[in-house]
């Protein structure tokens, strides 16, 4: 029988509120309705607390019992003056959908014009970065969202378990569609945030950079042998932890086949799409503008294990990059919000306009991504619907959504 307890870090970060002096506010009655211009979201407690003690600003100068947020971690918090604000959603897809949408309802807040800054860890892929590195991604892909055979019991002709929902091989686009699959976000403010953190100090330690010599014997994982860095590439979202070549080969393809070729697989998480589908919805209702959204994740191990290790090794044994992941989410994100608040009036006030689609795959918030079926709210799409097939799921929710508009 396994026992379970919270973890110390999880306590001290709670328990430090009493020690700060800190106002905690309570709900209802509200006092007053902050205006954040940053709200980091943590999935855990240890990515909540990396914050904590920065010179650069003190989160718990206010703290807010927010109804919705997870038990573990009920209450948001802020700088004095409400600039900005944290909150931690607990792990994995319906902690993080729960607590975003407790997030965007809540009266203690105007999210109107927040940038949003997903501030976690994640596993990442040799062939893309190593054990400290920074990725931000322009797509988040809901990977684990796919039928799934046993691979014992998969087609010989099958080169994965996966397949994508209504479809009858692991290549072929998804028939149905859930609308979570894909997001793409503001490619403008993903490099701005590149720029920013690039200007950090990325933590690195001994044991880090000896167990990523390891890769080194494979060219195809020359990035995973190397030092920490700051990478564009992409997310991949699922409530399952995976680990072995295999599955990171095929969520690679994943990848690849739901964003029409244009999304690079490097990390592995289990919340973004989550957390994403609930700020989408938010802004559907205006509390939330979509275009000031940042998804970076620091890595804290491999998605595979280097020749000679098996897969269950490369999962079991304790990674050694944790610790240095969990230090560099404020080494690169405190340079990423400072920058929002100093370029405040010029810029970040009115917003960062995107040149690429912004939202998710039906199209939801406007304009017509290039990858899944089009804008399914639209006409033309539907006439469209002969050439690029969807299930009879999208089709009668997007006459639907028509009839009521």
């Amino acid at each position: 029988m396994r026992t379970w307890a919270l973890p110390p870090l999880f306590l001290a970060y709670t328990l430090s509120l009493a020690t700060y002096g800190a106002t905690t506010w309570s709900s209802p009655p509200y006092k007053k309705t902050i205006t954040p211009k940053v709200f980091i979201i943590g999935m855990f407690a240890d990515e909540g607390e990396s914050w904590s003690g920065i010179p650069e600003f003190n989160l718990l100068e206010k703290n807010i019992t927010v109804p919705g947020f997870s038990p573990l971690f009920p209450q948001a918090h802020c700088t004095a003056d409400g600039d900005i604000c944290q909150l931690v959603t607990g792990e994995a897809e319906i902690n993080a959908a729960a607590t975003i949408t407790a997030l965007v309802n809540s009266p203690h807040f105007n999210l109107t014009q927040t940038y949003f800054l997903i501030a976690g860890i994640a596993g990442i892929s040799p062939k893309l970065g190593t054990l400290g590195t920074v990725t931000f991604a322009r797509f988040a892909v809901q990977v684990g969202l796919q039928y799934e055979f046993d691979a014992r019991e998969k087609p010989d002709n099958f080169t994965t378990g996966y397949v994508p929902q209504g479809s009858f091989s692991p290549d072929e686009f998804p028939q149905e569609l859930y609308g979570t699959e894909v997001f793409e976000v503001n490619e403008n403010l993903r490099q701005f945030a590149i720029r920013m953190a690039k200007k950090g100090r990325l933590a690195d330690n001994e044991p880090s950079r000896t167990y990523r010599t390891n890769y080194a014997s494979d060219p195809a994982f020359a990035a995973g042998a190397g030092p920490p860095s700051v990478v564009a590439c992409d997310t991949a979202t699922s409530d399952q932890f995976w680990t072995g070549a295999l599955l990171g080969a095929a969520f690679e393809d994943t990848t690849k086949l739901f964003t029409n070729g244009t999304g690079t697989y490097c990390t592995t998480q289990q919340e973004d799409n989550a957390t994403l589908e609930a700020l989408l919805r938010g802004a559907l209702t205006r509390r939330v503008d979509f275009s000031r959204v940042i998804i970076m994740r620091t890595a804290s191990d491999f998605d595979r294990p280097f020749d000679g290790e098996t897969a269950a090794e490369n999962l079991f044994l304790m990674s050694p990059g944790y610790d240095i992941s969990i230090k560099n989410i404020p080494a690169a994100g405190v340079p990423v919000v400072m920058g929002i608040l100093d370029g405040w009036k010029e810029t970040f006030e009115k917003g960062l306009k995107a040149g690429n689609y912004v939202g998710d795959i039906f199209g939801t918030l406007g304009g017509v991504p290039d990858f899944g079926p089009g804008n399914i709210f639209s006409a033309r799409s539907r006439e469209n619907e002969v050439q690029r097939p969807v299930s009879a799921r999208i089709a009668w929710t997007a006459d639907e959504a028509v009839n009521e508009h």
